[in-house]
């Protein structure tokens, strides 16, 4: 069969890679052509648009953009018609992806939705376009399975496919001492900085993660790299800080082997915990206070901004959002990851309780087969 895959982030393009490694097993014909990334690409077929070409973030960014984002829905529309798929799969990436689930269900293509929208988080009237042009989701998260069946959506909850990455990393046996050598780093403890996969995001926290180095000398503070930069992107922010690293491609193992992390909001937060690092989630946008209201009264509809959270229906581990973010809660919070050991204990009893709801791995196939089963008619 021929499928056509839409991602638009690095985190899409790691769980489309292994959803397309999984259906390669079960049809061995599999031709795949997609928006992603190297991953996806390791994987064969045809890359259209890589993703770090059609990520923007926040409202002055998409506005700057506009022309060019209506370039890529054209393309996008003219493609899939070029290559005439049985089936589009849509993961995560919504505000592009909504747009062509309707494109391609009015063209007559059956679309499937993997790492369905949020729409139990904010704008939830999306969800009945996502009932009108999307024959069935695949969601990764328990309750948000519950909220699509709530409204009519043919729905499968098949695990989350984090458990197969993270389960599938490499050198996950490898000692502290391996992994400080094998990156050149020193013998102390590290405070892990992930800072976000788009540009707006580490230039709006990576300066304050920074920050925290003159509280904490006895650390030894480690970038994640994000797999669409490279270290050109990161120099400006490192001018004037002798020590700090950059590690890429590592960024399971830096988190296995990291003593504390600062997080930024989003998949890192879940991936954080279910490697049992102790973390701070962090996030900040333009607009200060007045978008903190709007968040908060109008924008988003649930409680909590970190997956972990979100999951375990009570803060496991600290939010600091907008109006709670500054350099004194963040050097506070950093203080209790590195030196309360009750605090670190408490969060990762939590952090265990997480595991046990998540399950374990093999969501790919699960959800691979779950797809192969609908296009067949088994």
């Amino acid at each position: 069969m021929k499928y056509y895959l839409i991602a638009g982030e690095a985190s899409g393009d790691l769980h489309a890679s292994n959803l397309m490694r999984a259906i390669k097993k079960l049809d061995p014909m599999a031709h795949f052509r997609y928006w992603g990334g190297d991953l996806m690409a390791a994987q064969g077929g045809q890359l259209v648009k890589h993703y770090r070409d059609t990520a923007f973030m926040g409202v002055f960014e998409v506005v700057k953009n506009l022309p060019a984002i209506f370039r890529n829905f054209r393309l996008c529309e003219s493609d899939i018609q070029s290559y005439n798929p049985d089936v589009v799969i849509m993961v995560d990436y919504p505000g592009f992806n909504l747009r062509m689930a309707r494109f391609a269900k009015k063209s007559g293509y059956r679309v499937f939705y993997y790492i369905a929208p949020k729409v139990w988080a904010w704008n939830r009237r999306r969800v009945h376009k996502i009932r009108k042009y999307v024959d069935k989701v695949f969601t990764i998260l328990p309750f948000e399975t519950e909220f699509y069946a709530k409204y009519n959506v043919p729905v499968t909850y098949s695990g989350n496919p984090l458990l197969d990455a993270i389960h599938n990393r490499p050198r996950k046996e490898e000692s502290f001492d391996g992994f400080s050598v094998r990156n050149n780093l020193s013998g102390q403890p590290i405070i892990a900085l992930l800072a976000g996969s788009r540009h707006q995001e580490i230039s709006r926290l990576l300066p304050d993660m920074l920050a925290m180095r003159s509280h904490f000398p006895n650390h030894q503070f480690v970038i994640a790299g994000a797999p669409s930069f490279n270290e050109n992107d990161y120099a400006p922010y490192l001018e004037g800080t002798d020590g700090v690293k950059v590690v890429f491609n590592e960024t399971y193992s830096l988190l296995q082997h990291a003593h504390a992390a600062m997080v930024t909001s989003g998949t890192a937060t879940l991936e954080a915990a279910l490697l049992r690092c102790p973390q701070v989630v962090c996030y900040k946008m333009w607009g200060g206070s007045f978008t903190d209201f709007m968040s908060k009264k109008v924008i988003i509809k649930v409680p909590y901004i970190s997956l972990v959270n979100l999951i375990m229906n009570r803060e496991v581990v600290k939010e600091l959002f907008q109006s709670t973010f500054s350099l004194d809660a963040l050097k506070d919070e950093v203080s209790k990851l590195c030196y309360n050991e009750e605090y670190r204990r408490l969060m990762l009893k939590g952090y265990d309780e997480l595991g046990y709801i998540m399950g374990g791995p093999g969501s790919s196939e699960r959800t691979a087969q779950a797809m192969w089963d609908a296009l067949t008619g088994r």
